[in-house]
This record gives structure tokens, sequence and C-alpha cells, in this order.
């Protein structure tokens, strides 16, 4: 916002709430007409109005309340409150009250209306203030920034969602516009998700302070911004207050999550398993679906940029905190005296280390033992149980803390701007609001430090910017009295001095340090010294019953505020063993070594890490030396009540926050020396009825006119001053007085442009009526000669129609005729070639009867003649002829059967034709000579490639111990054999193996998994069989991990299923190396009928003995020769055909395999 923007005043001059003013009870009537459609939210076309002015409850710019106190300032907020209202400006700062329901004021229709409008022109809203800053942004290159300030549950983070929804709705559009705005909008639920919690005073509490740049182009179309986070309340991680919760992220994960995300993260749904999470004893809030907004929050890290992978990281940084609260300690004394502890719950460490990715005797170590390192010496101390318990809970905290800091890092990489120009910028900052409570710790120090400096820029920027429009003006003013809290920021930031100084100082100084060592150096240097500095030390205050000896109290801006020193000095440390950072940087979770850079050993140093105090001071200078760089805008959130609810409005509460915010220093403020303001050109247009000068139209300077409309008003040369730009009026009155008449003119001359509208509409009629007729007339004689040349334009045409359609008729029968003619000439000449035609078929017909009747008499003789010739001979001669023929066609027959339904060339295809009994004993020949030519192919082939040979061999032996029995036998029969699948021979490091066991003949080798008999999970290996044992190699090095001679086997044992399970069998008793104490193996590998067929054929031929093989559903498995067997079980998952891999869980002496 520019300064002119600034200091623009309000134009309405609303009724103020005092018995004398004349218009109180209108104004109250008019309240309760609109009250319903207030509390309903309204529409957008009740924002209509012409001016701020008009149509208010109560006032609207408290600036030009009348009397100004702030019993009048509490009812103008309780008045608009209760009608809806909940939007108050004094001057360019906006006042927000929390409604606690739903109202429809933020519509697209709303954010139209207020788009590109004055400040001023439409009632109180936030789109206002956004829109009055957009602009100056835009138009002006002007950077901004909006401070968002309140307690908790004043609705802040709303407002921070409101502006950031009206500068998405009003900038531009294009794919990587929306895309930016998308992310942008986004990155709110997932910093509410990990940075907001339930607390007693508001369901969605920000427990952190954040600062978000978003960055423009020239055109004012968002291409980026810059996320600053400050104190998250940390320490909520490992406790909360009664009735309240930890961060909402968690329940979300627990509700939201899958039954198998959660099994893989080792979580259970029930939120009172974890004790992080019950000690407030509240596991859900009525406002909020965890599950469904855990939805919402994966889907925007999606939309973010946050890859699968980095979701999957911080689900199991989720996870590895939750369970790392259930670890438990039990002390015990050491011989020397000295108290050590160790853990009792193994189940939750061995989570936290599952999804870490650390070892359990390393993650037990450094929770129960701390090393101490100096420039000398190395010293390891064990820890008490206490210590261990402050240790777990410091580690929760840390990995919490840096994790938000790596989302926000996160978010910042996905949401800044790729391009290099220069940017205009708007900020948002929403931060945490002043805090007194009954205990007051060093977190509310802190935040109240924040609140000091931030009331600090405020009435500085206020102030100046209204020194500068009085002197830019040339107006003369007087200076007003305020609050100036610079000394209370003196008396806590000082380099030397300060409270903050003072205690680095006591965290740094060596020998017996306490909170209450602390109190006394603040008492030696500020009490009696400092006016705003107050404990007991001070005689005056020694028998004061409000403040224990442990406490020193502060006098705020806000009110006096009281301190217990309890904590200070260790929440000021922040400190986090050495050990576990290194623990943490140690494990395998990348993220991790992220997170905790100083636990990496090259990194190691002695230096102090900087306190918490110097950070956070630090961070508040940056954030000051931002803030005074843009143009500031102010929005001022208001709790109306502690219960939450939409209808009460607590005076006192309300009272409170309008102190420590400053409301009516702001207001005096801007009424210092004139009450309101308006420019010369915007003043003459509204009121230029109030003089005949100046009405209709005022043609010369408008500053001229303005004096004339005020010498017509009858105000007197003191009540206003003239400045170069704009007209300034010291008291609200006159500008109440000068509604008044304007008012009263518009009335008349309302009924003035009804005189002349009615008599412009009866005149307008008259003329309509008047040329109505005119074009009757008109069309009626058109239509008349119309009418008469149609009359005659027809008779001419039947006339002619009647003689065309004769000439027409005589053209038609003269055709006809000859048409008739030429049909008979044809019929007669077709009858008589007809006659002639058939006359000469009869003859023909005639020959031809005459002809076949001579050939069928000279056949019967010849065939007469020839029987009686050869009647003796028939019998002798034809007989066995005919009957040779006869057996000749058959077998003929037979063999061309035999031919069309021949089987294929396989060895394996048994079908053969049906023939007839005659032919049974030459069809089975043929049988036989068939089946062999093929088999005597196939020996050839083979018998020629002895390594083909042996290797089909070993599919009869797999056919001998799998068919039939286990369900994948059948997928692998065309699947040819193999030995080396990982070309083992030409590898190096195998060359060392052999040497080592002097074993160089391979059978067979494969990657495969050794599945963890302690809980079920499998680890690479790779599985190598030779003449004489089997080997289990490091898949990376290909170092020897365990080698199983193959006497020591004893059975081998599969289930039915498709598993790609087996179990190796080993005899303790004949057993010489580290298979012994290992006892069985259970393996892992996709060609498992393979495997074990080879393993059968090297111990038949190198032991000459049959392996055992057992194919079973039930398995008794010894894992150590000193334990109880255990059941390993194979199930079917009933819920899946197909389990892309097996599950397996162990349950004391059982493992269960789900397939």
């Amino acid at each position: 916002m520019s300064k002119e923007q600034r200091t623009r005043p309000a134009r309405k001059a609303p009724v103020a709430p005092t018995a004398g003013n004349r218009e109180t009870t209108q104004v109250q009537v008019r309240n309760k007409e609109k009250k319903k459609t207030s509390e309903n939210g309204g529409g957008a076309k009740n924002l209509r109005y012409s001016h701020l002015l008009e149509g208010m409850v109560g006032c609207g710019d408290m600036v030009l309340l009348e009397p100004l106190t702030e019993e009048s300032l509490l009812q103008n907020l309780k008045t608009r409150y209760e009608s809806g209202e909940i939007y108050t400006y004094i001057g360019p700062v906006v006042v927000s009250v929390n409604p606690y329901r739903q109202l429809k004021i933020y519509t697209p229709d709303y954010i139209e209306e207020y788009t590109s409008r004055n400040m001023y022109e439409l009632p109180p809203h936030i789109f206002a203030v956004s829109d009055s800053s957009y602009q100056s942004m835009r138009d002006r290159n002007l950077d901004q920034c909006i401070i968002i300030s309140g307690e908790s549950g004043a609705g802040k983070t709303e407002a921070s969602k409101l502006v950031m929804q009206y500068v998405a709705a009003v900038s531009g559009k294009g794919d990587e516009v929306d895309r930016v705005k998308e992310q942008l909008l986004q990155s709110n639920p997932v910093l509410e998700a990990f940075g907001n919690a339930k607390t007693n005073r508001n369901d969605n509490s920000s427990r952190f302070g954040k600062y978000m740049d978003i960055q423009f182009d020239f055109r004012g179309d968002p291409v980026g911004g810059l996320i600053s986070n400050y104190l998250l309340e940390k320490s909520r991680v490992v406790g909360q207050n009664q009735g309240e919760r930890n961060f909402h992220i968690f329940y979300q994960l627990l509700a939201g999550a899958t039954d198998d995300v959660l099994q893989m993260l080792h979580l259970e749904r029930e939120v009172f398993q974890y004790r992080y999470l019950s000690e407030g004893g509240c596991s859900y809030v009525l406002t909020m679906e965890d599950d469904k907004q855990f939805q919402v929050t994966i889907k925007a890290m999606e939309v973010i940029g946050f890859s699968p992978e980095d979701i999957s990281s911080v689900l199991e940084m989720l996870a590895a905190i939750l369970n790392l609260g259930n670890i438990t300690f039990a002390g015990y004394s050491l011989p020397n005296g000295t108290d050590a502890c160790k853990v009792t719950e193994g189940r939750a460490i061995g989570y936290v280390c599952d999804m870490l990715g650390s070892s359990v005797e390393l993650m037990e170590e450094c929770l129960t033992i701390r090393s101490v390192h100096t420039t000398r010496d190395y010293v390891q101390k064990p820890l008490s149980e206490s210590e261990a318990v402050f240790a777990r809970d410091a580690l929760g905290k840390a990995i919490y803390d840096r994790l938000f800091t790596w989302l926000v890092g996160r978010i910042n990489y996905s949401i800044k701007a790729k391009s290099l120009t220069k940017k205009k910028v708007m900020g948002v900052l929403d931060i945490y609001g002043f805090e007194i409570f009954e205990g007051n710790s060093f977190e509310q120090f802190i935040i109240n430090y924040c609140n000091e400096k931030l009331q600090q820029i405020f009435i500085e920027l206020t102030l100046k910017s209204e020194q500068e429009e009085y002197i830019r003006e040339n107006v003369q003013w007087k200076h007003i009295d305020y609050f100036n809290n610079a000394i209370i920021c003196e008396l806590i930031e000082h380099p030397t001095t300060g409270i903050l100084a003072l205690l680095d100082e006591e965290c740094l100084r060596p020998g017996e340090v306490t909170d209450d060592t602390f109190l006394e150096k603040l008492d030696q240097r500020c009490a009696g010294i400092h006016p705003h500095y107050e404990s007991r030390a001070l005689k005056a205050l020694r028998s004061d019953q409000t403040m224990d000896r442990d406490q020193f109290r502060l006098v705020h801006y806000a009110g006096n505020v009281t301190y217990g020193v309890g904590g200070f000095l260790e929440k000021n440390r922040d400190l986090l063993f050495k050990d576990l950072s290194q623990a943490m940087f140690a494990c395998e979770r990348p993220l991790l070594k992220t997170l905790f850079p100083e636990g990496n050993p090259k990194l190691q140093t002695l230096k102090r890490p900087p306190t918490m105090g110097y950070q956070f001071r630090s961070s508040v200078a940056q954030l000051m030396k931002n803030l005074l760089t843009k143009n500031p805008n102010y929005i001022r959130c208001i709790k109306p009540n502690d219960v939450k609810s939409g209808r009460n409005f607590h005076d006192d509460l309300v009272q409170h926050q309008v102190r420590y915010l400053g409301l009516m220093e702001n207001v005096r403020v801007r009424r210092a020396g004139f009450a309101y303001r308006q420019e010369y050109g915007q003043c003459l247009a509204r009121y230029k009825m109030l003089s005949g000068e100046t009405w209709p139209v005022w043609k010369e300077n408008p500053r001229e006119g303005v004096k004339e409309i005020l010498s017509a008003c009858g105000c007197h040369e003191l009540d206003f001053t003239c400045g170069r730009t704009k007209i300034f009026i010291r008291n609200p009155r006159t500008v109440f007085a000068m509604e008044d008449k304007r008012r009263t003119r518009l009335h008349d001359l309302a009924t003035l442009i009804s005189k002349t509208w009615r008599g412009f509409y009866q005149w307008s009629k008259f003329q309509t009526m008047r040329s109505s007729q005119i074009t009757i007339a008109a069309w009626y004689r058109r239509y008349y000669v119309q009418k008469w040349y149609m009359r005659t334009k027809g008779a001419a045409l039947v006339v002619q129609k009647y003689y065309r359609g004769m000439v027409a008729r005589m053209e038609l029968r003269r055709l006809k005729w000859l048409k008739r003619a030429a049909w008979a000439v044809g019929v007669i000449k077709k009858y008589f070639l007809g006659w002639q035609v058939r006359k000469e078929v009869q003859e023909m017909r005639r020959r031809q009867r005459e002809k076949e009747a001579v050939l069928v008499i000279q056949k019967y003789y010849r065939g007469w003649k020839v029987r009686e010739e050869v009647r003796g001979l028939f019998k002798q001669v034809a007989g066995p002829k005919v009957a040779v023929f006869m057996w000749k066609y058959m077998c003929y027959n037979f063999l061309l059967t035999i031919l069309r339904n021949a089987p294929s060339t396989s060895p394996l295809d048994d079908h053969w034709p049906q023939v007839s009994v005659l032919f049974e004993k030459s069809s089975e020949l043929l049988r036989e000579v068939h089946h062999r030519w093929p088999c005597k192919v196939m020996r050839d082939y083979y018998q020629a490639r002895p390594k083909d040979r042996k290797r089909m061999m070993e599919k009869p032996r797999a056919s001998n111990i799998f068919k039939g029995k286990k369900s994948l036998y059948d997928q692998t029969v065309a699947v040819p054999f193999e030995s080396d699948r990982l070309s083992l021979r030409s590898d190096h490091r195998w060359s060392k193996i052999v040497a080592e066991t002097n074993e160089q003949r391979i059978i067979w080798t494969d990657r495969a998994h050794k599945i963890n008999r302690r809980d079920g999970k499998g680890v690479p290996i790779v599985l190598v069989v030779t003449g004489m044992s089997i080997m289990i190699l490091d898949p990376k090095s290909l170092a020897l991990k365990y080698r199983i001679d193959l006497r020591n086997i004893d059975q081998v044992s599969v289930s039915s299923f498709i598993d790609n399970l087996l179990v190796l069998h080993i005899n303790p008793f004949k057993a010489t190396d580290r298979s012994y104490t290992k006892g069985d193996f259970v393996l892992k590998t996709t060609h498992v009928i393979e495997l074990v067929t080879k393993l059968s054929s090297v111990v038949k031929e190198t032991l000459k003995k049959e392996l055992e093989v057992t194919i079973s559903n039930t398995i008794i498995a010894h894992f150590k020769v000193d334990e109880d067997p255990c059941t390993i079980t194979f199930q079917r998952d009933q819920t899946s055909t197909h389990r892309p891999s097996p599950v397996c869980r162990r349950r004391a002496n059982t493992l269960q395999i789900i397939v």
C-alpha cells in the first residue's frame, strides 16, 4: 500500500454510540431490519452501497467515533458483531472479530465486488485491505506486507488464508500461473497439519510463526513464494496440557492411513496406545475429520512437488516419533554407586530402529549412555532413568522440529520463482499474539518480545505515515503522547545488559548454574534500575503475594506479565546430546543425514551451538528489517469469547485484547490532528449538491469548489484546513452534519428527478403513439395497392394457364397415338417370329426322338448278344478278379486313413487313429514304427550334445519330486534349467573363494533372500551350490557368509503353494562350521524347483544317496540348537488371488507365511 493509500481517510458517517446522537433511534431500527440478512452473510448485491457512510451498522471506521473512549469503542465493536459485521476500520487498519460461524461473505461475488475499488467505497472487509495492498504492489511497484496479529483463537490463520484466496482470484490466469497459485494455496494444508494443534482456546491453533513472501512479475501474476517459520512449539510433541492435542498430523496419520501403511509403519489406530498422544486426554476434535484431512494433506504434498519417496520418509519419521515415546527405562545402580538405566520396552525401540534405519544396539547405547568430549579426554557417563527420559524426549522434539524446518525448505524449493528477474513482493505475516497465562515461561517471554517489536514498528510506521502526510499537505498538527515500548525492547534485547544477553551469559558460564542464579543476576542488573522490571528483590514488592520468589515481572505495552524462571536455562540451551546427533546421522535414511548434519564425524567441533534466545533474536531482527523495506498493512484479530460461540461477546476479554493490541492509541494517532481527510475531487463529487454554486457541475479548481460547499454548510474556518491536495476536517461532527444535509438534499433531488422523469415518460409515450399512427397508415396504403396489383396479376396468369393447357393437351393426344401405333407393329412382329421359331423347334425335336430310338435298339441288341456269348465263362474268371480288386481297395483306404490322421512326431504324443478290426495287427506295427523313429532322432540329438542330455535328465527327477504335489511345478516344465545364472566363474572374486574352500565346481548360482528368523524379513544374498557344499555370499562383495556341507543337510522342505520358499534342515550333530549355531535356513528364490532338483542330483552324485524332500504346508524348523523348535505354517490369502510376495509374520515359536 502506498503512503497515499495508508493515509486515505474513511469517508462514512456512521451513528456514534452515544445517547445524544439524534440518529441513534433510526440506526437501531435499521440495524434490526438488516440483522437477519447480516447474520446469514448477506449476498454480493447487498454490497452495492453508493458510499461507505451509508447503510452501515454502528461506526465502520472508528477514527470517526464520537466520543472516543474505550467504552464507546467496545460498544461499537459489540454492536457490529451482533449484527454480523465482523470487520471494522481504524483508518487503513482492519479490526477482525472472529465470528465462530460460517458467513457467506467470501464468495466469488464478493471478490469481484471488492476488486479494483477504493478501500472506503464499500463496507469494511478483509478483501478491501487485500485489494489495496495488491493494487499498490502491482501498479505502483511498492512491495507490501500484511501483518496479521492477535491472540490464539482470534482467526489469524483464517485471515491469512483469505488474503491468499483473494490474491489468487484477482491475479492473472495461465497454466504456469495457475500451477504457482495452486502450490501457494496447497502449502497451507501442509503447514497446518504439521504446525497446528488443538488447544483449550482454539481447535486449529498455529503453534509457529509464519511469514510468506508472495513474488509477482511485472503483470502482477504470482511466480513464486518464500516461507519463513519462527519458533515451532516443539515441546508439544512430548507433552500437552489437559484437553489439548499434539500436532494434527499424528492424528491424521492414525485415522486416515490404510491398514497396509500402518502395518508397514508399525502403528496401530488407537491413539491412546502412544504416550506422546495420550497426555492431553483428547483424541479427536468435533470440527475436524482427521481421516479426510490426511488425504487432503497427502494430496497437497503431491501438488506442491513432494515425491512418493519424500512422503514415505516423512511418514517414517512420524512413526518413529510415536514409537519413540513408548520406549521406557528401568533404573539401577552400578557397583560404584552411579545411577544407570536400561531399555525395558524392546518392541518399541525395534520399531523406531526399523523406521530410522538404525541398529537396536546403537539406539539403546545413545539413549542410556552419554559421551563427553573434551580437547583431550573422552568419557562415557551412564544416564539415570530421568536423564534417559529427557534424552528420549529431546530426540523426539529435535526430529520433529528439524523435520518441520525441512518441510518448509522443501516447500520453498518447489514454490520459488524460476526467473531471476526482479520481482514485486507481497508478504503475509501470521505470528503469535501477545500471551498472558496464569503460568508464563520462556516460550511466552520470547513470544511477547516478538509482539513488542511488532508494536514498536507499528507505532513508528503509523506516526511516520501521519507526519509525512501532514508535511506533504503543508498542514500543522500537534504531537500526541503514546506508550513508546522501545524502552521495553531495549530491556530485553540490549547486547550486554538485556535479559536475553544475561540469559546467554548464564548458560555459558562454568560452575553451578541454575534458574535461581539467573534470577539473582537479573535482580542485580535490573531491579530498582529499570522501571519496567519488577521482582521480590525490590523492597516495595517483598510482601507482594501475587509474585513468587522464583518469578519476575515485566511491564509490557499490553500489561504486566509475570514470568517463572523455571526451565529458562534448559529451554534456552535447547541441547541435544552429540551421541544422539551422531546416531541419527549414522542411520540409513538419507533424510536423517540432512536433518542432523552436525552428527557427521568429519564435521565434529567442540564449539557450543547458539542458544534458542540468540537464534530467535536474530530471526526477529531479520524479520523487522524485512518489514521495514515494505509498505505495511495491518489486520488486528480479536477473539470475542472463550467458549467458541458465534453469539457471545465478552466485554472483559475483548477489552483486554483492545488494550494489548493498542487500538485506542492507533485511533488517537489517526485523530491527532484531523479525524477526516479526503481529496478535493472526491469530496466535491460527494457533496456538490450542498451548494448552488457547485451544483450540478463545477468547472473551476476543485479546491475552491470544496470551500464553497463548506461555506454553504456554515462551517467555521477553524473546523477545517486546506492542504495541497486534500481537505482536512477536524471534528467528526462536521462530517455528520454534512451527511445529514446531503441526505436531505438527495431526497429533494430525487423528487425533482422523479417529476422530470414522469414528464419525459409521458412526452415519450405521446411521441411513440403519433409515430405509430403514421406508420400504421403508411403500411395500410401500401397493403391496399399491393392487394389490387396481385389481383390483376392473378387474372392474367389464369388466362395464360388455360391457353397453355389447351396446347399441351393437343400435343399429348398426338404423341399418345404415335406411341400406340408403334406398339401394335411390335406386337404383330413378335407373334409372327414366335410362330416361325416354334415350327422349326418342333421339327428338330421329331428328328432327335427318331435318332435316340435307333440307338436304344442297337444297345439292347448288342447287350443280348454279349450275354449269350460269355454266360458260361463269368463264374470262372471275373469273380476272383473282383475279390482281389475289393481287397486292394480296402488296404488303400486303410493306409490313406492312417496318413490323414497320423499323430505328430513328438515322442510324447500317444494319439493314434481308430481302424477296422481287419487291420488291427498292421495298425499296431505301424504305430510302433512311428513311435520309434522320433525317439531315435531324439536319442541321436542328445548323444551328440552331452550337456543338453544331462540337463534333460534333471527334468524327470523334478517330475518325480514335484509333479502333482506343488502348484509351482507346472510353470517350470517348459523352462530349461540353468547352472550359473550370475556368470560367477568369470568373476575374479569367485577365484578368492575357490582358493579358500578348494571348491571350483559350480552346480548352480542365483540371487536369493535369506528369511530373518526373528521378524520374517528377507535379506538379499547370493546362493551357490557346489559339488561339496552350499555357500551363502554377500550380494555386493561376494564375501563368504555361510558354508553348509552337503553331508550336514538332513532334508529339504517346501510347501505346496506358489511361494518360492524352502527350508534347509541342518543336522546339528554333523555340523562342523557356522551353520551349527544358526540351525535351519529359510531361503527364498524364484527358481525353487530348479534349486531342489539340482541339490537332489548333486547329493545323489556325491553322497550316493537320495535327498529327502518333504512337501508340506506345516514344517518344523530348528533355528537354534538351544531353542524350542519353530513351526512354519503356510496359508493362502483368501482376500487376494495372488500376492506379489509372501508376507512373513513371526509370533513366539510360530512363523506364519501368507501367500
